[in-house]
């Protein structure tokens, strides 16, 4: 078994909190990702489980053994880091190797090992090739394969991708998700792109200022977060938000009388005609993507709108239009951020 199991862990530096009672279950052959903006704690929580951070209360345990104290080497965890970190002099087999030939694993098990790896990572054509021979991409892999050979309970990975081009994140994403299910392993993944964490994870864990702000399926964060904070930092664009004293009165009516603050979804504004929705405003910007549109806009009162349209939709930046809320997708807001269940 591998699941990871957090209770009550906080860490700190210097004084400042870096993570505060983190509780957490990661399920055995899972595929977790920490997603949050930089400075949230998702890295230095990452660390603490592979145990390059110490902390300063709580326990970890990994496969059911508390490894709170244990040293990393012994936690049987393979981490791969958003720098590749592969030795240049050497060939790619070689730093693959690296690591068993350390831990005096015989030959003929590294050879096999070395053999599988690259086979899962197609590269078997580049293993006597040195990593200034290879794209970004195929270096990721090599890291990739380094951890592989290990067989280790988890696979721990902070921002892997982070280094590569647009085009080849999106084919790196696939062959992690590919690997995940040929592996059937436990892994922990971190990320700010919470596209990234969209489209990868089987469970998203949103971290705020060291804590955890919510945790569940994708399309469950994605339809009902817990806060205003998640609504806001899952999906792209962002959702909406406008107060409460920027809605018509009969809209505002409607409300929850504790609701302060209401969201709603780029593709869930509906287009109207000016005076026919519950706001008229003016487009400032198009940006137009092939298969969709996004239409901006800004609010009386501050802020502003963004409005998902077909790809062939013909407004352009200046026209006026009426927007309309569908009332069954107004997500609503407290005072303090949560989310209020309707009535």
């Amino acid at each position: 078994m591998a699941e990871v199991t957090l209770e009550g862990v906080n860490k700190s530096y210097a004084g400042v909190p870096a993570l505060v009672d983190v509780s957490l279950q990661v399920a055995d052959g899972a595929f977790v990702v920490f997603v949050g903006p930089s400075g949230c704690g998702k890295s230095t929580l990452l660390r603490a489980i592979a145990g390059l951070e110490g902390i300063q209360s709580g326990k970890i345990s990994i496969g059911g053994q508390d490894v709170t104290d244990v040293a990393p080497s012994d936690r049987d965890v393979a981490m791969v880091f958003q720098s590749y970190a592969l030795y240049p002099h050497m060939t790619v087999r070689q730093n693959v190797e690296f690591g068993m030939k350390v831990n005096k694993i015989p030959r003929e098990e590294r050879d096999r090992n070395i053999a599988n790896a690259a086979r899962i990572l197609q590269l078997e054509d580049y293993l006597d090739r040195k990593p200034a021979q290879l794209s970004g991409g195929q270096r990721q892999r090599v890291a990739i394969g380094r951890a592989i050979v290990k067989d280790p309970k988890v696979f721990l990975f902070d921002e892997p991708l982070s280094n590569l081009d647009a085009k080849l994140r999106i084919q790196m994403r696939i062959e992690l998700e590919a690997l995940h299910k040929q592996l059937g392993a436990t892994m922990i993944y971190v990320t700010h792109d919470q596209v990234e964490a969209m489209t990868m994870a089987d469970v998203i864990v949103v971290l705020n200022q060291g804590r955890v702000e919510q945790v569940g399926a994708p399309l469950d964060l994605y339809h009902h977060p817990r806060t205003e904070f998640v609504a806001g930092f899952i999906g792209s664009p962002a959702m909406n938000f406008l107060d409460r004293a920027q809605l018509p009165g009969h809209l505002g009516d409607a409300l929850e009388a504790q609701a302060t603050r209401v969201g709603i979804r780029p593709e869930h504004v509906h287009i109207c005609q000016p005076g026919a929705g519950v706001l008229d405003v003016k487009i400032v910007l198009k940006e137009q993507l092939g298969g969709e549109s996004y239409l901006y806009a800004g609010l009386d009162g501050g802020g502003d709108i963004v409005v998902k349209t077909d790809g062939d939709d013909t407004t352009s930046a200046g026209a006026i239009i009426g927007l309309d809320f569908p009332n069954q997708r107004l997500h609503q807001f407290d005072g303090s951020g949560l989310r209020i269940e309707r009535s």
